[in-house]
Formats: structure tokens, C-alpha cells, sequence
């Protein structure tokens, strides 16, 4: 008997976890790309950390999920640890909105929901009813997940001493709340099943509140186990996560009469005063802290200090961990990676400059040496956001995503080729400084800081999504570009028949108006990417 009942409480767990689940990939998918212009505004105030975390934590319904995917961000230095703990901050009370949905005690509804989801997903193939029947049968799981869990919790009830002792030691119900989410991976699963066993009589409020506060800590195991082999950095924000919920729930336990008060005045029903219990104990948590966002950075900063860290890895970015947690995140990330990707290219472009215009013969090799070098960062990168992304399709993202996953990675293979044109031009720098008259090296110069430009420029509209960048590099850079390879090749075709350039040699001159004439190309398909990219938000 005992067995069965146990698998009945854990198959409960499980549909209330896989419904979660679907739920959160129906939510994302609904969201399209509006998921990722949100995580695209995180490097902003602690404020705005706050704002996101929750909105980001019920798109995914999981405070774990947006923690994980904050260390992540920081890792990667995208996220400073200010922004980082706003973030965390806003997790933990986005994660509170599922406790109050999994507190109506509509248990009721769970088959019905799930004949509508499962009706719908028959019936329509439109993608937006499709997700829809999605988060409805994921809901239909959740709910359907705590009548099992509630229909076997009376196995408690055998077990009177332990329940007296977590009644009179609140310590003791800390350590149950830690140890259950820690196990369970979910504390909105921990929650549930307070809620479910409090619902049968069997627990008290008095019992109730410490499991509560215990889970607060259980949830941040996640975020340290990420960070175990990341930088420095990461492990900051995971200790953040710690701290403000360690703190907490330290501060709670000291006004424990207090604070049942308070939750006793908000409902007379116990499944909505656990709910309440975690909302209060968040939203005045991250109240009390966020004044003191420096000072906590400053104790984190001072248990973990920096350290210099060595060489950053060719690939920044791309965690595989973001894929399991929200492909908008992956997304982002990709995109990152692209701008990275971009930053290298411009370094090229800047050791040509210094190759072709500020000529020294004794610092010729150590600049091959090094543009291979960066080359040979662009070569790894492209193929990595393309595994990357292939990943990403796998696991299945909403038609929006989708595209603007295309404009990246079509983006990267544009830059890789970029860099080939690069290549192309620095192998003929001895041209340059040996067989060309000054006018032919004005004119090469001329060009060259246009393409540079269009580069540049390309580059800042996928960053910032600036139509206005992108139009100038299509409209007028691109052409600009293509003028005057037309016209500078033209004359030193003329200068060649007059002899003023190495006739042998010389020729090669066309050959590298010709590569920046490619590389203007590759700007120009770059920068309409960006339009697409721009045509996607506005349908969304």
C-alpha cells in the first residue's frame, strides 16, 4: 500500500511538472518574439531587472529557469551583478503568480480543460489556437496533478508525530522545504503539494509557512549548480540568488507570529494562505532589499572577490543551457554571439587599415599572425552559432522565432565571408606600399572607409534593430560602394596604359577594389536582415 501511494503522489508530481512545461512552451510560443525584445532590454537599472525577472518568469514559469538563465548573462558579461540581482529579485516574485493560479481549488475543471486542449489541437491548425490548446492541456495537467496529489496525501496522516514536529520546529520545516525542492527541482511543485496536504487537514499554517520559506532557499540549488563551473561573475549572482533568499527567510522566521498574522488575515482558506504566504514573504523581500542593492553587491563582491580571468574562449555566448530553459533566451544569445562575431571582423578591418596605411615592414608578420588569428576566431564562431541554432530548431520555437534565428545565422555565414574578403585583401598589402601610385592609394583608401563604414553600420542596426542604419547602408552606402569600384577601376585601368602603375603587379589593384566591392555586398544583405527582423516585431 505504502508503494502505491507513493506513486501515486509522484505521478501527480509529474503531470503537475509536465503540465508546468507545456504551459510554459505554450506561453513562450504565444509570446513569439516579443520574449526576445524583452531579454534584449536587461542590461538596463536594478529597476528594470525587477520588471523583467517577473514578466519572464511567468512566460516560463520558472523563477529557476530566469535564475539560471541571469547566471548565464553574467557569465557571459552581459549582466553586471546590480543588474543580476534585480533580475533574481523579480524571479522570485514572477515565480509567485503560479502558487496563486494552483491555489483556486478548481480541481474541477481538469478534464474539461484538457478535452477543450485536446479538441482544439485536432480541430485547428492555426499556429496561435495551436499553442492556445497547448496551454490549455498543460493547465488541465496542473490542475489534474494536484487532485492526485491530494488523493494520496493522506499518507501523512499516518505519520501524526512528524507532523507535530514540524508544527512545533520551525527549523525543522525550513530544512523539509529545502530538501523537497532540492529533490523536486520545481518549487512551484513544492508549493503545490503543501497546498494539496494542507487542503486534506493534514498540515497546518503553523507547519505550513516554514516548508514555505524553505523552499525560497531550496530553488536557489539550481543557480549554484550552474554556476560551480562558470566564472567568477556567475558565482556572484548565484550567491546573490542565495543570499537574498537565505536573508529572508532568516529575517521571516524572526517574526514568524507576525507574518502568520498577517497571511491568516488574507484568505480563510489555507490553499490560498500558503499562496499568499510565498507572494508576501517575495514582494516584501525584495522591498526590504532593493534599497540595498550596492551594499549586497558589495558583500558578494567581498565573499567572492574578482579575480583576472583567463582568455575568453572564441565562443562567448552560447550556453547550452539557455536551450532547455527558453529559446528566446537562445536566441538572444545567438544574436550576442553574432555582434561578437562582429567585433572581431572590425578588428581585422582595423589591422588591414594599419597594414595598408601606416606600412611597417618590421611589424609585418606579427600583424598576419594575429589577423589569422582572428580569422580563425570568426571560422569557429560561424560554425558554432549554426550548431547552435540547429539545436535550437530541434527543440521547436514559434514561426517568429524561427526567422529571426535565420537573420542571425544567414548573418554570421555574411561575416564569414566578410572576413574571407579581409583575408584576401591583407595577403596583397605588399601592392599597396609597393607598386601603386599615390592617387591609386587615395582612391583605395576612399573606398576602403566607406566599405568600413557600411560594416559598421550594418553591424549597429542588427544591435540596436535601426531601420534608419540599415536603409543608409542599403541606399546610400551600398551604392556608394559600387560607384566607386566602378569608377576608381575604370581610372586605374587608364593609369596602367600610361604606365604610372607596375603594369605586372599593379593589376592586382582591381582585385582589391573588387573584395571591397564583395564586402559592401555582404553589408548590404546584413543590414536587410535587420529589416526582416524589423518586419517580424511589427507583425508580432
Amino acid at each position: 500500500m505504502d508503494t502505491k501511494i507513493f506513486f501515486t503522489i509522484a505521478g501527480g508530481v509529474a503531470l503537475f511538472l509536465y503540465g508546468i512545461k507545456l504551459l510554459s512552451s505554450s506561453l513562450q510560443n504565444m509570446a513569439g518574439d516579443k520574449l526576445r525584445q524583452l531579454l534584449g532590454t536587461l542590461t538596463k537599472t536594478p529597476l528594470r531587472g525587477i520588471l523583467v525577472g517577473i514578466v519572464v518568469t511567468v512566460l516560463i514559469q520558472s523563477s529557476a529557469g530566469t535564475t539560471v538563465m541571469t547566471v548565464s548573462f553574467v557569465n557571459t558579461g552581459l549582466l553586471s551583478l546590480k543588474q543580476a540581482l534585480g533580475l533574481i529579485m523579480g524571479a522570485n516574485i514572477g515565480t509567485t503568480v503560479t502558487a496563486q493560479l494552483i491555489a483556486f481549488n478548481i480541481d474541477a475543471l481538469a478534464l474539461p480543460l484538457l478535452f477543450f486542449g485536446v479538441f482544439m489541437s485536432m480541430l485547428f491548425s492555426k499556429k496561435q489556437l495551436s499553442y492556445l490548446a497547448s496551454g490549455l492541456i498543460g493547465l488541465g495537467l496542473v490542475f489534474m496533478g494536484m487532485q492526485t496529489m491530494k488523493s494520496a496525501s493522506h499518507i501523512i496522516s499516518q505519520h501524526k508525530d512528524l507532523l507535530l514536529f514540524l508544527s512545533r520546529n520551525p527549523l525543522t520545516g525550513v530544512c523539509a522545504g529545502i530538501i523537497l525542492t532540492a529533490l523536486i527541482q520545481s518549487s512551484a511543485a513544492t508549493i503545490g503539494l503543501t497546498i494539496a496536504v494542507a487542503s486534506q487537514g493534514l498540515i497546518t499554517l503553523d507547519a505550513a509557512l516554514p516548508i514555505i520559506l524553505g523552499d525560497n532557499i531550496g530553488t536557489t540549488l539550481t543557480a549554484i549548480v550552474v554556476s560551480l563551473n562558470a566564472s567568477r561573475p556567475a558565482k556572484q549572482a548565484a550567491m546573490g540568488h542565495v543570499l537574498f533568499n537565505l536573508i529572508g527567510t532568516v529575517i521571516f522566521l524572526t517574526i514568524l507570529p507576525f507574518y502568520k498574522e498577517i497571511v491568516e488575515a488574507t484568505s480563510p482558506d489555507i490553499g490560498r494562505q500558503i499562496a499568499n504566504a510565498h507572494t508576501i514573504f517575495n514582494v516584501l523581500n525584495t522591498i526590504l532589499f532593493f534599497p540595498f542593492v550596492s551594499l549586497l553587491a558589495k558583500l558578494i563582491s567581498t565573499i567572492i572577490p574578482l579575480r583576472p580571468e583567463d582568455k575568453p574562449e572564441d565562443v562567448m555566448y552560447l550556453d547550452p543551457k539557455l536551450i532547455s530553459i527558453s529559446s528566446a533566451s537562445a536566441v538572444e544569445a545567438v544574436k550576442d554571439e553574432l555582434l561578437h562575431m562582429g567585433d572581431i571582423v572590425k578588428r581585422m578591418f582595423a589591422l588591414i587599415r594599419k597594414t595598408f596605411f601606416e606600412f611597417d615592414e618590421g611589424k609585418l608578420e606579427e600583424r598576419r599572425k594575429k589577423f589569422d588569428s582572428l580569422e580563425d576566431s570568426v571560422n569557429k564562431i560561424t560554425r558554432a552559432i549554426s550548431e547552435y541554432a540547429s539545436e535550437i530548431w530541434q527543440r521547436g520555437v514559434s514561426d517568429e522565432v524561427s526567422t529571426v534565428l535565420g537573420c542571425y545565422v544567414n548573418a554570421s555565414l555574411d561575416l564569414e565571408r566578410i572576413g574571407d574578403r579581409a583575408e584576401n585583401l591583407i595577403e596583397r598589402s605588399d601592392v599597396m606600399n609597393h607598386y601603386l601610385s599615390d592617387e591609386a592609394i587615395e582612391e583605395f583608401k576612399d573606398m576602403y572607409d566607406t566599405t568600413s563604414l557600411a560594416i559598421d553600420k550594418s553591424l549597429s542596426s542588427v544591435e540596436h534593430e535601426d531601420s534608419s542604419q540599415a536603409w543608409e547602408v542599403i541606399q546610400v552606402l551600398e551604392k556608394k560602394i559600387d560607384g566607386q569600384e566602378r569608377t576608381y577601376r575604370k581610372r586605374h585601368i587608364d593609369r596602367l596604359n600610361r604606365g604610372e602603375c607596375d603594369p605586372e603587379k599593379g593589376v592586382n589593384f582591381i582585385t582589391l577594389l573588387s573584395n571591397l566591392e564583395r564586402i559592401g555586398d555582404h553589408s548590404n544583405n546584413i543590414a536587410g536582415y535587420t529589416l526582416d527582423i524589423l518586419a517580424i516585431n511589427k507583425k508580432a
